[in-house]
């Protein structure tokens, strides 16, 4: 079957109710990715040698946990934390759920891509601000994250691009949005139309956040 625009009309609540929810799920995750993964970043990069809190036993053990949990492919990791997603939200289906799943892949992920960011940071700025007086708070407040600011936003995009796609693999296991729809409608019922359709939708959806990160990340350089 080919695709059926009538058939497509048909779908719109399903393909509405589908979307809301893989913008509810990447919403959570990446709340929780920049809440945990920004600390976790910047302390990978500060504790680091010859840096002003430099600690090589917590950012070595920092870094082996990070370089864990990315190290496992998400589908796998989906399925291994289903007893914590249990424990957490009393359910290992859904949306909520799945968002879990999604959160601790994006944490590792969005940290390293703090830290990747920090590092491009001359040095020699950080240790004027040594020079100055200023405590190791007010050097990861007012140089890092000001420094970095325009690489942190582009970090924010590729991690929201990522729990996209991450999102969609969670539709396999039960876990509601767009990936779902396509499992059920598009795969199992060889319905090209709906197939179709969340393709092109994921395809807008990437497009426009990527545009949007690099319009705000463009506007916030100022180097």
């Amino acid at each position: 079957m080919g695709f059926d625009f009538n058939h497509l009309v048909e779908l719109l609540p399903d393909i509405n109710t589908a979307f809301f929810q893989t913008i509810y799920m990447i919403t959570i995750s990446l709340v929780v990715a920049i809440l945990i993964g920004l600390p976790v970043g910047i302390l990978l990069y500060v504790t680091d040698k010859g840096l002003f809190l430099e600690n090589r036993v917590l950012q070595t053990t920092i870094g082996f946990l990070v370089n864990l949990i990315r190290s496992i492919p998400f589908i796998i990791l989906l399925v291994a934390l289903l007893p914590l997603t249990n424990l957490l939200v009393g359910t290992t289906i859904g949306p909520t759920a799945a968002s879990v799943s999604l959160s601790v892949a994006a944490i590792p992920f969005f940290a390293r891509i703090v830290e990747t960011a920090l590092r491009e940071i001359d040095r020699g700025v950080i240790e004027a601000a040594i020079a100055a007086g200023a405590t190791p708070w007010m050097i990861i407040k007012d140089v890092l994250l000001l420094e970095a600011r325009s690489g942190i936003i582009s970090g924010v995009t590729l991690t929201l691009i990522s729990l996209i796609g991450f999102s969609a693999m969670a539709g396999t296991v039960g876990g509601g949005g767009i990936g779902d729809l396509a499992i059920r409608f598009g795969y199992y019922r060889y319905d090209n139309t709906i197939m179709i359709a969340t393709v092109l939708l994921l395809i807008i959806l990437v497009q426009v956040i990527q545009l949007l990160g690099d319009y705000i990340a463009k506007v916030v350089d100022k180097r």
